[in-house]
């Protein structure tokens, strides 16, 4: 063999051998990419609270954060601050509800639920607070599961109810195909309305017959008023049979004194 002949064998063997060696790509060329699923109901919640609410009450706001997957969060209210200043932060943070809570005296909760930017939003006292961590409750589900949204047949009756049930029905319903829930449904938010005030109940589902386990929390919302715009604005509807905390707790002293 010639010398011209030797050195095409070398180069061609070397051409094979750095074909071998080449990496097989991670996917394969000819088949398209898997199409992500559009997130059509963007509803965003912001949860805050103003100073001065108690340790129980911000265990309380943290529970509701944890089942709530479309929540965003904002740092401590200044009370000084009106509340009108809630709107701008929420359009900041893209937000189109709000979730806000109130304490006052160091132990009474009132929660505010705002439609972002024009309106209605509700006035609520927040009453008989169990957090997941006080009681021990045997119900458990999945971080970021969507839930079923159960209401009483009251809240089809009467105008103002029905308001409520809309607002609630955007609050803590989590939208479909949200980048952080889960695709399926194994709790229950049951809403039920008792002596005027609206009771809250989370569940699991344990089977398909409808067993149910109680996961938490769980608390008592009191209406006081509805008003026509965000944090403001045209009472719409007001509790008349509804009583302040001080002036129940001044009630009981004068009750007192007067045995």
């Amino acid at each position: 063999m010639t010398k011209l002949s030797k050195k095409r064998k070398r180069s061609e063997n070397r051409e094979v051998e750095t074909e071998e060696e080449k990496p097989l790509p991670s996917t394969r060329i000819d088949e398209p990419e898997p199409k992500k699923a559009k997130w059509i109901n963007r509803q965003r919640v912001l949860v805050l609270a103003t100073r001065g609410i108690n340790h129980r009450h911000r265990h309380l706001m943290a529970d509701l954060k944890t089942i709530m997957p479309h929540h965003k969060t904002e740092a401590k209210m200044e009370r000084q601050k009106t509340l009108s200043v809630i709107n701008e932060v929420a359009e900041m943070k893209n937000c189109s509800k709000v979730m806000l809570f109130e304490g006052r005296k160091k132990q009474d909760l009132y929660m505010w639920l705002s439609n972002i930017p024009n309106g209605p939003s509700i006035k609520f006292l927040v009453e008989n607070v169990h957090t997941m961590a006080e009681l021990k409750f045997t119900g458990n589900c999945l971080r970021g599961s969507r839930p079923l949204l159960s209401f009483d047949k009251q809240f089809t009756e009467s105008p103002h109810y029905m308001l409520m049930k809309e607002l609630l029905t955007q609050v803590f319903g989590v939208p479909n195909k949200h980048p952080k829930s889960q695709p399926f449904f194994d709790h229950v938010y049951s809403f039920t309305i008792l002596d005027n005030t609206i009771w809250f109940r989370n569940f699991q589902i344990l089977s398909e017959d409808g067993a149910l386990s109680e996961i938490g929390p769980r608390f008592v919302l009191n209406p006081i008023k509805i008003f026509s715009n965000s944090f403001g604005g045209a009472p719409l509807w007001e509790n008349k049979a509804y009583i302040s905390p001080s002036k129940y707790r001044k009630s009981i002293l004068m009750a007192k004194k007067k045995k």
